[in-house]
């Protein structure tokens, strides 16, 4: 009888263990937010997956977000208070428990907005992670948004110059797309054509240059031995990039990304081709093993196999930041899979190059060159079909010398004037590369 009893109670014990840890709480270990004009992202990370459910309510717009078997910390509480004012798309935060095993979290709007919720499996320093896009629901137009703020810059400036700003801002007019039937914001983006040359409207317009500042938000990229993120030094030479072409009366710069927070590498491509770029510069700090390595490198895309085994390796990491930034594999972008679709691009490829050699040229003159030739692998932010893409390495941030010349505001402005002055030498030898534009539709009070 006693074994019996003795029996029980341990099947008992057992069974109450096993069930304390299938109802074992997730406690959040950490929470951040990255504001953008894009889209904002909260990220909530834990130890284990997060089940949750989501909806909206409008009148004032609010977003509930229900996180079951979730426990209720500090971590979460302080979520609200990183929630800044100038927010674009969140008022304010609040969390709550709302049941014994759910905790609530509410998201005042300041506008109608459309959300995407997703669990992202661990990745390098990262645990589970519970990841809201919150995107508006009317889309501004990205060349819309760069007329509109040269306009503003025309409306201000002396008229010796104004003259030369309108002239530009009349052929940005001419790249706006149709507005579609239903009024709404987001652009329409036809299939543009295969890049042909017309030397004699080279001088005839205003030229767009993308640029790519590498990571970003959730995706620190490379780490210096003093603790410098090299998405912080991409943005810093990529604004330095922008600054300087603005001052070039034929050119104009667009910034990819213009702050602390992610892009897909697809979405890069995306948003090049809306503005109709003319091409696209990524911009990133190298990193390796070794921290003696060291030198600026220009890479582009690579039809085949890899022209050697360092660049393949370096397209292979620069290829995983999907991966660490966190990317919403549910939805899928018919933009994007046209965009991507076309690979035999051998004629924008070998624009690529010859953009590639002129950048590479010119980083030679303030900074030794991790390689002599131009390097080619299958990086996925180069595989725009119609725009000549090029990836420059301007150091590498594991050597501890070129870590403190990245961090250096001078050195910064120097890379940007090397890569504006490749730029230049490029468009001096290749004329710009003319694209089909429809009727011009912007009003001047839009």
């Amino acid at each position: 009888m006693l074994k019996k009893l003795a029996k029980l109670i341990l099947t008992l014990c057992l069974a109450a263990v096993l069930y304390s840890h299938a109802h074992a709480e997730i406690s959040i270990n950490s929470t951040r937010v990255w504001s953008a004009q894009d889209y904002t992202r909260l990220t909530l990370e834990s130890a284990q997956p997060v089940r949750y459910r989501h909806f909206t309510l409008a009148n004032p717009h609010r977003l509930v977000i229900d996180l079951h078997g979730v426990s209720m910390n500090a971590v979460l509480k302080s979520l609200a208070s990183k929630i800044n004012s100038d927010d674009p798309y969140i008022r304010s935060a609040r969390v709550g428990l709302f049941k014994s095993d759910t905790v609530r979290l509410v998201l005042d709007l300041k506008t109608e907005v459309k959300p995407q919720l997703f669990n992202l499996m661990p990745v390098g320093e990262y645990g589970y992670r519970l990841v809201l896009d919150i995107y508006p629901e009317h889309p501004v137009d990205p060349l819309v948004a760069l007329l509109q703020s040269l306009e503003e810059k025309s409306a201000s400036a002396p008229p010796a110059t104004l003259q030369a700003d309108t002239s530009a801002n009349d052929d940005l007019k001419d790249r706006v797309i149709p507005p579609q039937a239903d009024n709404t914001t987001t652009p329409i983006i036809p299939p543009l054509t295969s890049p042909t040359r017309n030397p004699t409207n080279a001088n005839a317009r205003i030229l767009i240059i993308a640029i790519d500042a590498g990571h970003g938000g959730e995706d620190p990229g490379a780490r210096g031995s003093r603790g410098t993120l090299e998405k912080n030094v991409t943005l810093a030479i990529a604004r330095k990039l922008k600054k300087l072409m603005a001052q070039t009366s034929d050119m104009r710069g667009v910034l990819i990304r213009d702050g602390d927070y992610f892009i897909p590498l697809g979405g890069r491509i995306k948003k090049a081709r809306q503005v109709r770029a003319d091409l696209f510069i990524s911009v990133h700090a190298d990193a390796f093993t070794r921290p003696n390595v060291r030198g600026s490198s220009v890479f582009t895309l690579s039809e085949g196999g890899a022209s050697s085994a360092s660049a393949g390796w370096l397209a292979k990491k620069e290829n995983e930041a999907d991966l660490i930034g966190g990317v919403n594999l549910a939805v899928q972008d018919p933009h994007l899979a046209h965009t991507l679709l076309d690979l035999s691009q051998t004629a924008s490829i070998n624009d690529s190059v010859k953009l590639a050699k002129h950048v590479l040229g010119e980083l030679g003159n303030i900074n030794m060159l991790h390689g002599k030739a131009v390097g080619q692998a299958g990086f996925a932010v180069l595989k725009a079909p119609d725009i000549p893409s090029i990836l420059v390495e301007t150091a590498f941030i594991s050597n501890p010398t070129e870590e403190r010349r990245l961090n250096n505001p001078v050195h910064q402005e120097d890379m940007a004037r090397a890569i504006l002055a490749g730029v230049k030498r490029y468009f001096a030898q290749s004329p710009a590369l003319s694209r089909p534009r429809p009727t011009p539709t912007l009003s001047s009070n839009n």
